[in-house]
């Protein structure tokens, strides 16, 4: 979708339409698209260290590794506003909400539920900040 006010252009939705990455083989492989889509880039971008990678902007995934060696209790908030903040940059995203923590050893186990322009789905990430 493109916005337009007077001739100059707001806002431009990218396409959803990506190379699929096949995550447990290590490989890209075909295409995907939508809430597959959605669902990719929600994983990447939980899994990609902000500012580590030139290619990125700023404004692209999460600072997770800053919270090593925190206690618990400093650990689950932070890692909602992380991921909220991180995937409020997708457009396609219009909610991030139920968070679920649990903790084993120093990994916090974290689920969430995603409202994505395309559906609903669950998702999850994993950190050892221990």
């Amino acid at each position: 979708d493109i916005e337009f006010n007077n001739g100059i252009l707001l806002s431009e939705s990218q396409p959803s339409y990506t190379h699929k990455i096949d995550i447990e083989k290590e490989k890209v492989s075909g295409y995907c698209d939508r809430i597959e889509a959605v669902k990719q880039a929600v994983y990447k971008a939980l899994n990609t260290d902000r500012y580590a990678y030139p290619i990125y902007s700023h404004n692209y995934g999460v600072e997770l590794s800053k919270l090593f060696g925190k206690p618990s209790a400093y650990v689950y908030p932070e890692i909602q506003r992380m991921i909220e903040e991180g995937l409020a940059q997708d457009d396609r995203i219009r909610a991030v909400n139920n968070f679920e923590f649990s903790d084993n050893r120093g990994k916090v186990f974290c689920k969430f539920h995603v409202l994505s322009v395309y559906g609903e789905f669950d998702s999850e990430v994993e950190y050892q900040y221990m």
